[in-house]
């Protein structure tokens, strides 16, 4: 369910903006101090001073909604709707009646402070990559505005602005990740499985000519299916994992109505929580949200 309660008064958002910012204790946001003390209230949220640096600060001091004449509720309504349900920008400036410039800077602070997944894999892990057409948005002094002629077919690199964005599903432990990369080459893939608590790690690729060095690496062991061939799996050697994730990966950029390659990766790391809240209940889902936004 959806938690109305939450978006209907501004105290409760006050009070779950309190619950989740200091849930490991108040802390100074300017010197970290943890010696505070409660000094009255800023409009509905408790107001502290810090005994180190003599600073006052409220709740909302140092997050993405500080200095914001728009209500907090709004602000919780819009990160999680946008999350959650996947709602375009120019959507939530009709919700929540605000202007879509500051939709968009407030919204996407949020995207630009989470941090690149790290994977660390312990196998057996498929990979695969798909192709995002994503060129330069917009109209800037020095450049003219993005062609539309974006439509070659096939493989491309950042340069072709066709930015390729690896999918790595970790069958040991259940996590996927979803990572952009300048160019679909072998330099790329080792970085990218880098990272590994095993010294040989089994790898399940398609036919892509990129993972064929694999094969004379004793660092890994692939196993791969051809899709030319109209193999797509050999018993627990697939990549059908990645495809579906990236699937739902398309259909998280499908709504942003083109993404510039410039802001791929933003879009890319808030697509991976969204994953984390699907199954929550309404409460548990915000307080999830929040906790990558506060």
């Amino acid at each position: 369910m959806f938690p109305l309660k939450t978006f209907v008064s501004e105290r409760r958002a006050a009070n779950l903006c309190q619950q989740i910012r200091w849930r490991d204790g108040v802390y100074c946001p300017r010197c970290r101090g943890e010696s505070v003390i409660r000094y009255g209230s800023y409009r509905v949220f408790q107001r502290y001073r810090c005994k180190n640096c003599d600073r006052t600060f409220n709740d909302q001091t140092g997050t993405v909604f500080e200095h914001s004449a728009v209500e907090l509720r709004k602000w919780f309504l819009a990160v999680s709707t946008y999350i959650r349900f996947n709602t375009s920008l120019r959507q939530l400036d009709v919700e929540i009646d605000v202007s879509y410039k500051t939709v968009y800077r407030r919204v996407q602070r949020p995207q630009e402070a989470l941090d690149a997944p790290r994977p660390q894999l312990e196998g057996p892990v498929e990979i695969d990559e798909l192709y995002v057409k994503a060129g330069l948005k917009g109209r800037e002094r020095d450049r003219p505005s993005r062609s539309r002629g974006l439509s070659t077919c096939g493989r491309g690199t950042y340069e072709q602005d066709k930015p390729p964005v690896f999918i790595l599903a970790d069958r040991g432990t259940g996590n996927r990740y979803v990572l952009q990369a300048k160019a679909a080459d072998e330099s790329t893939i080792r970085l990218l499985l880098a990272d590994r608590t095993e010294e040989s790690l089994t790898v399940y690729t398609d036919g892509f000519r990129a993972y064929e060095p694999l094969d004379e690496d004793d660092a890994f062991d692939r196993e791969f299916v051809v899709h030319g061939d109209g193999e797509y799996a050999n018993g627990d050697v697939h990549v059908n994992t990645c495809e579906s994730h990236g699937s739902l990966a398309r259909s998280w950029l499908s709504p942003h109505r083109g993404v510039s390659k410039d802001k791929l990766t933003p879009y890319l790391r808030t697509f991976q929580p969204r994953r984390q809240v699907f199954r929550k209940p309404g409460e548990d889902a915000l307080k999830t949200i929040l906790e990558t936004a506060l």
